[in-house]
């Protein structure tokens, strides 16, 4: 996997349409799920992307404690098609938790995970900290590192 980590304002015209198009084909299409990817907080975002053979796979985003809410937040965590059930999303999780503690040394993580993912986040070291809730048609539940 090639690993590309930037600013919101250092991403290439070809990043920033690949991530936008990998989360338009997995969050909307393949999910079924209409609602506003475009939710203007990229901008203060580091973003993950993974690259195999010059195609974007894996990608996340990564926000600064206080941004979302007092710990780390991840989110917008997708791997295509092509890559799942190969241990790329593991890799993502993975590379993303190592930037995340680099950047924000001793905070926490936060993210809000789809229900049927919880078994796999709780395989990073993540605990379950809110009953499920309804996002956007999907069941989900917050979890903390």
């Amino acid at each position: 996997m090639d690993w590309q980590f930037a600013r919101f304002d250092d991403l290439s015209p070809r990043a920033l349409y690949a991530m936008l198009q990998a989360r338009q084909d997995v969050f909307i299409l393949e999910q079924q799920c209409l609602f506003a990817d475009l939710d203007n907080a990229d901008k203060d975002a580091h973003h993950l992307l993974g690259w195999r053979d010059g195609r974007l796979v894996v990608y996340l985003r990564i926000f600064a404690p206080g941004l979302k809410h007092d710990d780390i937040a991840i989110g917008r965590v997708l791997s295509t098609r092509e890559v799942r059930r190969t241990g790329a999303g593991r890799d993502l999780m993975g590379e993303g938790i190592r930037r995340a503690e680099a950047l924000y040394p001793g905070s926490r993580i936060r993210i809000g995970a789809q229900l049927y993912l919880e078994k796999f986040y709780e395989s990073f070291g993540f605990t379950t900290v809110s009953e499920p809730y309804d996002e956007d048609g999907i069941p989900h539940v917050e979890m903390r590192r």
